[in-house]
């Protein structure tokens, strides 16, 4: 009996998008990120976030969106070089800081209701902490 290799063809950009919005949603939800807030962090239709949990491919991602995207994920890598416990690495997005920039509010309200220069300056903050800059 012969068998023949079956030649995978690499997924399309449109399923690596989804590859990367599905674990941004999931980062979020481990943030304890609301649907309103994942949905403005991301800024994503409700449809779009349904279509995370499901098969289905997402529509098209814009350059913001995947932008977007790709801070979440930095985000979350440097709360994983920062922070060894996992309550941390999770829980600190949802607890309430009171440096300057965040003026008391947790940054994940903060970044759930501000601009993408917001997203960007929560990133950049948050980073500064692996150098002790902070």
């Amino acid at each position: 009996m012969m068998v023949i290799a079956q030649e995978h063809s690499p997924p399309s950009e449109n399923a690596k998008h989804m590859i990367g919005l599905r674990a941004a949603v999931t980062i979020l939800e481990h943030w304890k990120a609301n649907r309103n807030q994942i949905q403005q962090v991301l800024r994503i239709s409700p449809a779009t976030l349904l279509r995370t949990k499901g098969e289905a491919t997402a529509s098209r991602l814009d350059c913001d969106q995947l932008e977007r995207i790709s801070i979440v994920l930095n985000i979350h890598a440097t709360m994983r070089t920062l922070f060894k416990n996992p309550a941390n690495v999770y829980g600190f997005m949802g607890r309430p800081n009171g440096t300057e920039f965040f003026n008391g509010r947790a940054p994940l309200d903060v970044i759930s209701h501000g601009s993408m220069l917001t997203l960007v300056e929560t990133y950049r903050r948050i980073n500064l902490l692996r150098n002790g800059l902070w």
